[in-house]
């Protein structure tokens, strides 16, 4: 049986971090991680699902490992989460 969380964003290697939340608005968050093997280490990027639209961020992170990036992605608190998300066109 599939994973209901991985038919919001099927098709890439994302593992689910949570939702974002504010009033009526809320989007589904996915962290990306991908071996980059040009500098030895891990890169991250964000997506953001919510109903039919889906917004991602760049590679925003590059880290030795997948758990070292999401640590870092960790880091962020949600109203930085919603800048990111509200600067990225549909």
């Amino acid at each position: 049986m599939t994973d209901p969380q991985l038919r919001l964003f099927p098709g890439v290697g994302s593992k689910r971090m949570g939702e974002l939340r504010r009033g009526a608005t809320s989007w589904d968050v996915f962290l990306e991680c991908e071996g980059d093997r040009a500098n030895g280490a891990t890169r991250g990027r964000i997506h953001f699902v919510s109903g039919g639209r889906t917004r991602t961020s760049a590679w925003i992170f590059l880290e030795w490992t997948t758990r070292d990036v999401e640590e870092r992605f960790h880091d962020f608190a949600a109203g930085e989460l919603w800048g990111l998300v509200e600067g990225i066109d549909d």
